[in-house]
């Protein structure tokens, strides 16, 4: 018979049984299929660009603990809160609200930067709110 083969039924000794290179390969591929790492999710985080708003800087509001950022294009305003020194979590908030719209809001509790939110804002006002631990600034109706 073939000497790689075990004694028996050809096949036998596979059946059932995953090799642990096999059981390496499809966590792998399981992994890669669900977007994980060992280490988290490859999607980034909330916090992880504060400075992810596209268009012009319009307005920069100081906070006790960081800044509140707006920027303008043709036809979006955009709007994050960006703590002054990164470090432990904290609560944070970001509110961006086009004259006559909802609000985009981003609240929670982060470790740099709550935002970016966008709006539709071409021929409209927008108001933007940022918190930063207590620390409230708002905007009132800017961009006109």
């Amino acid at each position: 018979m073939f000497p790689h083969r075990a004694p028996g039924r050809p096949g036998a000794a596979r059946r059932g049984a995953l090799g642990p290179r096999l059981l390496a390969r499809l966590l792998v591929i399981l992994l890669a299929m669900t977007g994980l790492t060992v280490l988290g999710p490859v999607v980034p985080s909330a916090d992880a660009s504060p400075s992810a708003c596209p268009g012009r800087p319009k307005k920069v509001l100081r906070l006790a603990a960081g800044e509140l950022r707006v920027h303008g294009g043709p036809q979006h305003a955009c709007a994050v809160t960006v703590a002054a020194r990164p470090g432990p979590r904290r609560f944070m908030l970001v509110s961006l609200q086009p004259r006559g719209g909802r609000a985009a809001v981003d609240q929670g509790y982060f470790t740099r930067s709550a935002g970016p939110v966008r709006v539709y804002a071409k021929n409209r006002c927008v108001r933007a709110v940022g918190k930063i631990s207590g620390s409230t600034v708002s905007t009132g109706w800017i961009l006109c």
